[in-house]
């Protein structure tokens, strides 16, 4: 064709040689559209109008027809041919495009025929669907093609399969049995890489690598970190860290289930099971308090390994580091066999011994002497099963660990959910932060507005200055800040009552502080001037950081009337208490299922079951009512937590009212009828308890401060894994070099720091529109 004087140009149609200047317009002009095309959300993308002298076509319906295998199917407008393919039930390999990222089509191995149009294969996953556009799968021209990329990818992969942690669950094997060649051309030396070490977590062997860069996008687009990138060119092309380091995000570990071959495997993981050797249970995670829908693998009695489940209204298909690690304290620290103090040590008794000694406590106290706390890992069920105990002791003093007072309102529940919804966060445009850092407390939250803040959206923080991947606006730590904006008096109040859908973020960690109740008032006043509630939006939101809290809240589990020093403690898995909950002369009883700051303080020590052994009932912060499944059995001697509860009502002889499960889930019901839904948000127009003219005079100097500092130890179970304890250790060893700057060293740092940061969220802007 070079030869050729003058060709005629399939693709633009005209008489031209390949170096004329007309030839080099075209190729411009195309290079220009394809860019424009990367700029627009995928909804804008519309198929390119005929040319026509005629006046303006009629605008194209939202919907067109196109024809896959002769099959025609309707697809939305801006439709990708992959996806129209997806839509008619045809499997079309592929190994770089994910729904939730930006294209990039690295791979080539969506290639598909389209009749009519390009002579040769075309990349299915970026190329806009065109009405009446016939598509072909399984044309000669699309397998051949697909075998020809094919193997170029298996050209420089390792023969790993049979030590491959990915092996039984690789996209690369299935696809290559379903669509590669029976044999390959290739006879040189296999490209190796070197391993990079990105921390304790994720597993990188690169050799195996195919540069998709499903992970570099979702360190950029999602996770909003760049730790990941590529470097060379050619052959020579890796992904790594560009320099040795840590990666800094809470939800690194998602990169493992985004890899499609074993390059990037899970390190705790590593070489202990296979994946048809494990039954998989579908549950949820209480390590926080969104409950992400989880799997949880088991091999015989032990739990292998958990994995995120689809959820689009609470965590998408991603989870956090901790939820996803810390497993292994499953199996450390454990509580399997009832325990007494005698001699002033733990020792091991029977269930009988237990429950005589527990017996003698109680006959001898009076009942307005007894009380009970709640943990952060309780059940709804446990906790309405000793609530009903105590009250037929003649006890109502009741209370969750870490709590002295709290002026939230427990019969009104829109006071203490996160009302906005955790999908309709990122909705959001306008965010207001106080007390909390959900990089901690709620990293999948975190990411909903972190979407928030990249569409637009202004988001401000009162509180400690918070390391957030994106653009944060620091008010203040005191709570003079708050006094202004419920005044009306700071900036970022006008901010609020120019939005159409404001959401005023608090932790509930500031609502129990001494001064709650003015905060609680101020939160008032900006909610109103902000005019954040109506029919369709409430934004008004409270952020937990535990699971049990908010069913607590629920079925009353809140302090009562205190008319005598408590005598007698009954801890239900309370491990985080502070000082002036318990007396030292208190006699204490702990059920638990980790031998942790609860059972090292105990005289009684009943062994419960944890989140994977028993299924129970927990409502998450926004008020979703949610039920873990057993995936494996209890350890030793230990029981179901609300079993144990109505074994010592037997054995005080307290006839409560239920046998079964079923009995008490019905119970729960009666208390708050919210228990009678399952895994659905309840929908809430009511604001907080408004107060017209609340006073704001009780408002401590005291700046606020936030409920997590260390977000890999949080609880019992989080505090027992080997896993989580290397990260803090992997963290803490950068820790010197920053303490040893000066200030002026660190300010400086800090401000590059959120320059660059900045200079990330415009460059990433359109990636995450897409």
């Amino acid at each position: 064709a070079l030869r050729k004087p003058a060709p005629r140009c399939a693709l633009f149609g005209v008489l031209t040689t390949w170096n004329s200047p007309a030839m080099l317009r075209a190729a411009r002009s195309v290079g220009k559209r394809l860019a424009v095309l990367q700029q627009q959300p995928l909804h804008n993308l519309a198929p390119r109008a005929a040319y026509s002298s005629a006046a303006e076509a009629p605008p194209a319906p939202e919907t067109i027809e196109v024809f896959v295998n002769d099959e025609p199917v309707n697809v939305a407008k801006g439709a990708t041919v992959l996806q129209a393919c997806d839509a008619s039930g045809v499997d079309i390999p592929r190994f770089c495009y994910h729904q939730r990222l930006s294209i990039a089509g690295n791979c080539r191995m969506c290639l598909v025929e389209v009749e009519k149009g390009p002579p040769k294969p075309v990349a299915s996953c970026a190329m806009p669907a065109m009405p009446g556009m016939r598509i072909k799968t399984n044309s000669e021209m699309a397998k051949k093609a697909r075998e020809g990329v094919m193997e170029f990818l298996l050209m420089n992969h390792p023969l790993d399969c049979p030590i491959c942690d990915q092996g039984g669950e690789c996209d690369l094997q299935d696809q290559s049995l379903h669509f590669g060649s029976d044999r390959g051309r290739f006879t040189e030396t296999k490209r190796s890489v070197e391993d990079k070490n990105v921390g304790p977590l994720v597993k990188m062997v690169m050799t195996r690598c195919i540069h998709c860069t499903r992970c570099v996008r979702f360190a950029t687009e999602v996770a909003g970190v760049q730790d990941l990138g590529v470097t060379g060119r050619g052959r020579d092309s890796e992904i790594g860290t560009y320099v040795e380091k840590l990666m800094e995000s809470e939800l690194s570990g998602n990169v493992v289930d985004l890899c499609p071959v074993g390059a990037l495997t899970s390190k705790p993981y590593a070489f202990t099971a296979r994946s048809w050797e494990l039954k998989t249970t579908e549950s949820i995670d209480v390590l926080d308090a969104l409950g992400a829908s989880i799997n949880i693998d088991t091999r015989g009695t032990e739990v292998m390994r958990i994995t995120p489940r689809l959820n689009e209204d609470v965590n998408e298909e991603w989870i956090g580091d901790k939820s996803r690690f810390a497993y292994d304290a499953l199996k450390r620290q454990r509580l399997a066999k009832p325990m007494m103090k005698i001699e002033g040590k733990l020792q091991e008794v029977s269930w009988m011994d237990a429950l005589n000694a527990i017996q003698e406590k109680f006959e001898t106290t009076q009942g307005s002497a007894i009380k009970a706390i709640a943990g952060r890992l309780a059940d709804a069920e446990s906790m309405i099963v000793l609530k009903d105990l105590l009250n037929n002791l003649g006890s109502d003093n009741t209370a969750f660990e870490g709590e002295l007072g709290s002026s939230v309102n427990a019969d009104i529940r829109s006071a203490y959910l996160l009302n906005t919804g955790i999908a309709n966060v990122e909705d959001a445009d306008a965010i207001l932060l106080v007390g909390t850092n959900p990089r901690y407390e709620a990293p999948l939250l975190n990411l909903r507005i972190r979407r928030a803040a990249a569409a637009g959206a202004p988001v401000a923080s009162v509180g400690p200055a918070l390391d957030v991947n994106y653009d944060c606006e620091e008010l203040g730590t005191g709570l003079d800040v708050l006094a202004k904006l419920a005044a009306g008096k700071h900036p970022f109040a006008s901010t609020l009552a120019q939005a159409s859908r404001p959401v005023i973020l608090v932790s509930y960690e500031s609502l129990k502080r001494p001064d709650g109740a003015s905060i609680l008032n101020a939160l008032n006043q900006i909610v109103a001037k902000a005019d954040a509630v109506g029919d369709d939006w409430n934004g008004f939101s409270v952020l937990h950081e535990c699971a049990a809290r908010v069913a607590a809240l629920d079925i009353g589990f809140v302090p009562g009337v205190q008319t005598a020093p408590a005598k007698l403690v009954y801890l239900l898995g309370a491990d985080d208490t502070v000082e002036g909950e318990i007396p030292d002369d208190a006699f204490v009883i702990y059920q638990g299922h980790h031998g942790d700051r609860g059972a090292q303080r105990a005289d009684i020590v009943l062994p419960g079951a944890a989140y994977t052994e028993k299924a129970a009932t927990y409502v998450n912060t926004e008020g979703r009512v949610q039920r873990t499944m057993a995936a494996a059995p209890t350890k030793g001697d230990a029981r179901e937590d609300w079993v144990i509860v109505r074994a010592i009502a037997e054995v005080l002889g307290v006839r409560l009212p239920y046998t079964t499960t079923e009995g008490v889930k019905e119970r729960l019901m009666q208390m708050s009828p919210s228990f009678g839904g399952d895994d659905s948000r309840p929908e809430s127009s009511l604001g907080v308890d408004l107060v017209s003219g609340g006073d704001l005079s009780g408002l401590s100097k005291e700046p606020l401060k936030h409920a997590i500092k260390n977000f890999y130890m949080t609880d019992s179970i989080s505090r027992a894994s080997a896993t989580m304890a290397k990260c803090v250790a992997v963290r803490n060893a950068r820790a010197p070099a920053r303490a040893a700057m000066t200030a002026e060293e660190r300010a400086k740092l800090q401000k590059l720091l959120n320059s660059a940061r900045k200079d990330r969220i415009k460059e990433s802007a359109t990636q995450m529109k897409l």
